[in-house]
């Protein structure tokens, strides 16, 4: 990690700011699998915490695996607080697996690319969800997810570019270390809100 640093730290004084102000930024893990890409598809476009609430809630009630989750009724889920549209993305998932048309074990062995192949084709997971995989599950070193809010509201913030495209441009100059860039702006969004998370 501190090669990393003393990377974007050369590359951007903006860096040096926030691990100035905030300190060092940790660094998300979380174990790969079937359970982290359910509670990935729960976190979409909702709070971590609302997301991990729900997510406690499957893991109460049932065993979150391919097998119990592709036949739990709709019913249930709606009563754990899943939308209709995250049930069929998760029941997608779970079959996808009982169909061994997704070899989830597999991807560790994969490329960054071969696993984004492997996971798109999955309706309801898309660039975010993969991105968030591959930096918390398979700490892939350099990626910039620009579908998140945080990233994109903090690049805004600290650097004044507002265009997506020219802010994939620009992450360009932290390669190889873009996740680690990642977590420094993450962790600058969630202090200047006195927010905390656990990954």
């Amino acid at each position: 990690m501190q090669e990393a640093i003393d990377f974007l730290t050369n590359k951007n004084p903006i860096f040096r700011e926030i691990i100035e102000k905030y300190g060092l930024p940790p660094i998300p893990r979380r174990p790969q699998g079937f359970e982290t890409l359910v509670l990935l598809i729960l976190e979409q476009q909702v709070s971590i915490d609302s997301a991990k609430a729900t997510f406690l809630k499957i893991k109460t009630f049932t065993t979150c695996n391919p097998e119990t989750m592709a036949v739990l009724p709709d019913e249930e889920y709606r009563n754990l607080g899943v939308s209709r549209q995250k049930t069929k993305y998760i029941k997608i998932l779970a079959e996808a697996i009982l169909n061994k048309e997704l070899d989830i074990e597999s991807l560790a062995s994969k490329s960054a690319k071969e696993v984004r192949e492997d996971l798109i084709k999955l309706k309801g997971i898309g660039n975010w969800t993969i991105d968030i995989y591959l930096m918390f599950c398979l700490q892939e070193p350099d990626l910039i997810p620009l579908g998140d809010i945080a990233v994109v509201n903090t690049i805004k913030e600290l650097l004044d570019i507002h265009d997506k495209q020219e802010m994939e441009i620009h992450a360009r100059q932290w390669s190889p270390y873009r996740s680690y860039a990642t977590y420094l702006l993450w962790h600058y969004y969630l202090n200047k809100r006195n927010r905390k998370i656990t990954y």
